[in-house]
């Protein structure tokens, strides 16, 4: 006889024929169904006695610890059993199943380490994935490993996913074209009001006033959506004067379970509620009474930057999707209203649905659990959304440091005893390298497990709290919370929050074997943050508390913080800002510490290069950890050619101009480069660039081997250009690109190649009394420009045509000629006159 699933007929009731008879005949559908629809606890008891199921238990998977605990409790309670009879839930440091257990709620890890611990999963029959819109990591990562079940060991293993705001068919599409069953309709009717801050209002503010208005306006109990525990905290601040029939509660992760607990039972009569919430009250909870939802229309996300390698929560605006999930909590057992905190014309800009969290966060937990079950390549799962390379890559690269792989890329030893516990693969590591240290070190291990997994238990009253990990550990040790915050100044502690703290960390400690109030060692502090964030250790720069990090980017503690004394920190947590990160945890650590217990990472380096401030190539001996250098000393008997290689490095940073050529070697390179210009398959490039890529070739053989710049200045730099030329080459030249040309008056005028298409010949117009052929370079294809010049040498006529020039252009200049320079010969015919380079030619 089939157990009782409802006291009332729910809208899922009408899907339960098409579910069954999917999973019967294709082993695997799509179930959509609206808030409040009854899916979580209807179906799983609903298939309990399906004939394919065989007595084999149904693991349904939650994606939130309260949600399992709730809907475990909710179908126990209408079997009239107690939670670890035929339903019970596996948490992480939570279990209560029994022999008779045949349905197991569970939390998303656990999903991931039964599957591990056995990948045929011999024991379930169907396995259910609910509220899959979510798209958590690990439930991406447990659909992709129970379909590769599916295909490899287990074809009669079942497969249900199952959500409200659901892309069924692109989850259908990756089941291989799985059947979808949608449950119509909503049990009850919900109306949207579009209630916007008001100009300059918080959105805490504008979620108070919408609790008032709805405590005035609408019946039942209300439900207000923010994104955290801040949020959250201030908004319950600005209606501590509601009346007295009213209680507000909070709900969060971090609250205590008896928080939780109260804040999800029925108001007592006479009574009503408000419960501010954050996104765990979106799905697979059912808060009694409640008949209004208040949508802050906010949603806080993790976020990873695979550039920085940290993680950090971002509020950002919610789905469509979310939106209709949360709208959906006021209209299950009644009538209901839902206050939207935003214009309805802002609404169709919201995007459609959450991005999935295994596009930006910290992949590293998939690969060590990757790694664990097998998986070396992720192309051999099924993905909704593949994980994304690079930050796959990144995650790898960490799980290499931490020695979780192998030299083979295989996990290790020591990343199986990682992934053993029920931690981030950082905090895993710390715990078990400090395991080796003795008891006390492995206390305050899973003490800062404990507290690196939960958000900071201390917030300062104007700014950021101290960063000291020490007093968080003092908070946990200590049973004065006012004398544990003391050490902090202008800080307070989270109550609730230290509450948690506790006994995470005491289920930790329990897990490794240590006492629950056995002392720690809260000195080790910093070198235990090390192990879990080996990257982040830093060294201090300067005054002012700047400090570099061993993966060479800087963080920075805000000033009066008592840790800017420190020498050294290991960083825990950060602001993820650019170019500077503030540090939010962190502890001290000794440098003896960081040489002795990271030794074997610690590269010794010789370097030469060079150094601006020595203006000179220099050559050092460094012991480095990273980017952080240890020590640091000259090297002696250095070869001439690296410190020459040295020189060559900053010419090439500097640039060819940065040399200090002679006018002789400038107007060579410039004859060159005009030979260039004529025939480039004949003659050397020259130019910057070509200079730069055949430094090797031309300078560096004129380099008398002294390391500074100085050594620059004594290279022969036209003998260095004429190197790149044979001899025949050097006499071609001469004729192509000759560097004087003879004039009339007897002069040897230089000629200008700077500009290699127009050379440039600048002579005193005198001097060309006589001739009426333009002179010209290049074996007489290429004219020169003429610049005549007046006996001051100042330019009064440029030209190409010579001849041209006598004909017209002459007698212009020369009435201005013979007014200011009388005593020089302007004769009437130039082309008569006898060419001279003095004022008045000799006995006139």
């Amino acid at each position: 006889m089939p157990p009782p699933i409802a006291a009332v007929h729910l809208p899922v009731h009408d899907a339960l024929p098409a579910l069954r008879e999917a999973l019967a005949v294709h082993g695997r559908a799509v179930l959509t169904a609206p808030p409040g629809a009854g899916k979580t606890t209807v179906v799983p008891l609903a298939l309990l006695d399906e004939p394919w199921l065989a007595g084999r238990r149904i693991a349904l998977l939650e994606p939130r610890r309260l949600a399992a605990r709730a809907a475990a409790r909710r179908m126990s309670a209408m079997l009239g059993d107690t939670v670890g009879g035929r339903v019970g839930h596996r948490m992480r440091l939570d279990t209560r199943v029994s022999a008779r257990t045949r349905i197991e709620v569970v939390t998303e890890g656990v999903l991931t380490r039964l599957i591990q611990d056995d990948r045929a999963l011999d024991g379930y029959g169907l396995v259910i994935f609910d509220e899959f819109h979510e798209r958590s990591l690990h439930a991406d990562l447990g659909l992709a490993l129970v379909l590769q079940s599916r295909e490899l060991l287990r074809p009669d293993l079942r497969l249900l996913v199952m959500s409200a705001t659901l892309d069924a068919a692109a989850i259908a599409a990756a089941l291989d074209d799985a059947p979808v069953i949608a449950s119509e309709g909503r049990p009850f009717p919900v109306e949207i009001r579009w209630h916007p801050p008001r100009a300059g209002q918080t959105a805490e503010g504008a979620a108070a006033g919408a609790v008032r208005e709805a405590l005035a306006r609408d019946p039942g109990d209300v439900l207000v959506f923010m994104p955290g525990a801040a949020e959250i905290r201030r908004t319950a601040g600005l209606l501590h004067d509601l009346p007295r029939d009213t209680r507000v509660h909070t709900l969060f992760g971090a609250l205590s379970q008896e928080a939780q607990d109260a804040a999800l039972a029925p108001a007592p009569r006479g009574e009503r509620k408000v419960v501010i919430a954050s996104a765990i009250a979106e799905t697979s909870l059912t808060i009694e009474g409640v008949r209004t939802v208040v949508d802050a229309g906010l949603a806080r996300v993790s976020r990873f930057d695979p550039r920085s390698g940290m993680s950090r929560l971002t509020t950002t605006r919610v789905s469509q999707a979310g939106a209709t999930q949360r709208a959906g909590r006021a209209g299950r057992v009644a009538p209901g209203v839902c206050y939207r905190l935003w214009h309805e014309y802002e609404h169709a800009g919201l995007p459609p649905r959450a991005t999935p969290e295994i596009l930006d966060t910290d992949l590293a937990p998939l690969a060590l659990e990757l790694a664990v079950a097998g998986v070396r390549d992720v192309a051999e799962l099924r993905w909704i959304d593949p994980p994304p390379a690079a930050a796959l890559g990144h995650a790898r690269e960490l799980l290499v440091a931490l020695g979780a792989f192998d030299a083979s890329g295989r996990v290790s030893a020591h990343g199986r005893a990682m992934a053993g516990l029920p931690m981030h693969p950082r905090l895993a590591h710390m715990v078990l390298r400090a395991r080796a240290s003795g008891s006390a070190a492995l206390a305050t291990a899973c003490d800062l497990a404990a507290l690196l997994e939960e958000r900071d238990l201390v917030r300062g009253a104007n700014g950021p709290p101290p960063a000291d990990l020490r007093a968080r550990l003092a908070l946990l040790a200590g049973d004065d919370l006012r004398e544990a915050v003391a050490g902090l100044p202008g800080a307070t502690a989270d109550r609730d929050g230290v509450r948690r703290v506790r006994q995470q960390a005491q289920a930790h400690r329990r897990r490794m074997g240590v006492p629950d109030r056995a002392p720690g060692d809260a000195e080790r502090a910093g070198l235990l943050v090390a192990y879990a964030y080996p990257e982040r250790v830093a060294v201090a720069r300067e005054a002012g508390g700047r400090y570099l990090t061993r993966g060479g980017g800087g963080v920075l503690l805000v000033p009066d913080d008592p840790l800017r004394t420190s020498p050294w920190l290991a960083v825990a947590e950060t602001d993820g800002r650019r170019p500077e990160a503030r540090v939010a945890l962190a502890a001290p650590v000794d440098e003896a510490d960081i040489l002795r217990h990271f030794a074997d990472e610690i590269t010794v380096e010789e370097e030469v290069g060079w150094d601006d401030a020595a203006d000179s190539a220099v050559a050092r001996r460094r012991e480095r950890l990273g980017a952080i250098v240890l020590r640091e000393a000259p090297l002696r008997n250095v070869d001439p050619a690296r410190m020459a290689g040295a020189v060559l490095d900053w010419v090439r940073r500097a640039g060819i101009a940065q040399l200090p050529w002679p006018e002789s070697a400038r107007r060579l390179r410039a004859r060159m480069a005009f030979a260039y210009h004529l025939d480039p398959a004949r003659w050397p490039d020259v130019s910057d660039d070509a200079l730069l890529a055949t430094l090797d070739e031309w300078l560096l053989p004129f380099l008398d081997g002294a390391p500074g710049r100085a050594a620059l200045g004594r290279v022969p730099y036209v003998e260095a250009l004429l190197s790149r030329l044979t001899w025949a080459d050097r006499a071609e030249l001469d004729e192509l690109a000759p560097a004087h040309l003879d004039v009339p008056s007897g002069s040897r005028i230089p000629v200008d190649y700077a500009m290699p298409d127009a050379p440039v010949l600048a002579v005193r117009l005198q001097e060309l009394f006589g001739q009426t052929e333009t002179p010209t370079v290049g074996r007489g294809r290429v004219p020169v420009v003429v610049h005549l010049l007046s006996p001051a040498r100042r330019p009064v006529q440029v030209t190409r045509d010579l001849a041209g020039f006598w004909r017209a252009g002459y007698f212009d200049v020369r009435k201005d000629l013979r007014g200011r320079y009388p005593k020089h010969h302007w004769p009437d015919d130039p082309l008569a006159a006898a060419a001279t380079s003095r004022a008045k030619r000799r006995g006139e």
